[in-house]
């Protein structure tokens, strides 16, 4: 609106209408020459938010401060502190590591899940627009447990990554303010559990550090078009606030790729550090957002927000120009649990954490949510 009302103004002090004009009879109205030149566009950006490992362990706080007096389940306060912070971004993608069971039951947690659907409804109500569901649960509940997650995710309005009801369900393209953003995912591994017979393209796995199957995928969104392509890897080590060699490896070779802009980390449960590789960024472990893990000696509760903003470039293309940590944290209270901005000394437990790879010093900011 201002560029455009700047532009009228022009037009009308260049008119060339009689002696109101700027003339050497009128000086005082000559035009000024800053009016006549349009404002620069401001650059194309967009945020992406992404948060950690969501699961609903069974008989815990979570449940049984969610359950309703009909049997149904009500997880919308879980998220609701950090709601602004997830929906503030142009594209905020969460991690659902556990299928959904049918609405009632039954349900299971550890170690095989099927959980409340209701779980879903609660992620799209704080903001959520596309979930990674790659993991080493994905087949907890067989084939028919992961296309009822996919269909639930539907349904919520989420879109999704990594699981397949169908071999043309890939790749994943979502459009972000006309900027289309393309999602990969894949899993190290499914807890011993094989892909369905005749449905090895049911869940994107990955054998660490091999990761030739994402990147086709990256190519493939890229095709597509694709001007942003985010990769979710869930691997390697649990309870590890340091990434393996592996790891760090499959990371190197996504991020070498010319389509692949961004990598994010989950399955370790606790929060691992931020590195900047070759100008791109990877969260290697984003920790849990939502879990009531029973570890003692891990710090399970704490989380992150990775936020990265991109912006195009002179050469048409994306690239993060800004890099954000927001540390969180998992409170768990008798019969409650809740997402909240995480306290001092957490934030300062986390912080340390994330720059152990440089981050820092590459860029990283490490904000309050």
């Amino acid at each position: 609106m201002r560029r455009w009302v700047a532009a009228v103004a022009a037009g009308v002090l260049l008119c060339g209408c009689g002696p109101e004009a700027g003339t050497a009879e009128n000086p005082a109205l000559a035009p000024d020459p800053r009016a006549s030149a349009p404002a620069p566009p401001e650059p194309e950006s967009l945020t992406i938010l992404a948060t950690g490992d969501v699961l609903v362990h069974q008989g815990r706080a979570l449940t049984t401060g969610a359950r309703q007096a009909d049997g149904s389940y009500d997880f919308g306060q879980v998220f609701a502190p950090v709601a602004g912070l997830v929906s503030g971004a142009d594209l905020a993608i969460c991690h659902l590591e556990t299928p959904v069971a049918p609405e009632g039951g039954p349900y299971r947690g550890y170690p095989s899940f099927a959980v409340q659907p209701e779980i879903v409804g609660a992620l799209a109500g704080a903001g959520y627009d596309l979930c990674s569901t790659a993991s080493n649960h994905s087949l907890d509940a067989g084939f028919e447990g992961l296309t009822r997650t996919l269909d639930t995710l539907d349904e919520a309005g989420v879109a999704h990554t990594g699981t397949h009801r169908s071999e043309a369900e890939s790749p994943t393209l979502v459009d972000v303010h006309g900027v289309a953003v393309g999602h990969v995912a894949a899993t190290f591994g499914l807890n011993g559990v094989p892909l369905p017979a005749g449905r090895d393209w049911a869940v994107d796995v990955a054998a660490v550090p091999d990761v030739d199957g994402m990147l086709a995928q990256a190519a493939a969104a890229r095709a597509a078009g694709a001007e942003i392509v985010v990769a979710s890897l869930h691997c390697c080590r649990e309870y590890d606030e340091d990434p393996t060699p592996a790891q760090v490896a499959a990371v190197r070779a996504l991020l070498a790729s010319p389509d692949v802009d961004l990598v994010l980390g989950h399955h370790a449960h606790v929060v691992q550090p931020f590195e900047q590789i070759g100008g791109k960024w990877v969260a290697y472990g984003l920790g849990n957002h939502l879990a009531e893990h029973e570890t003692r000696g891990h710090p399970t509760e704490d989380s992150v927000a990775a936020r990265f903003t991109f912006t195009r470039g002179d050469d048409g293309r994306f690239a993060v120009t800004r890099a954000e940590a927001v540390p969180l944290r998992i409170e768990i209270g008798t019969g409650s649990v809740r997402v909240v901005p995480a306290d001092p000394a957490s934030s300062a437990r986390i912080a340390a954490v994330l720059d152990r790879r440089g981050a820092v010093a590459a860029g990283l900011g490490i904000v309050p949510g």
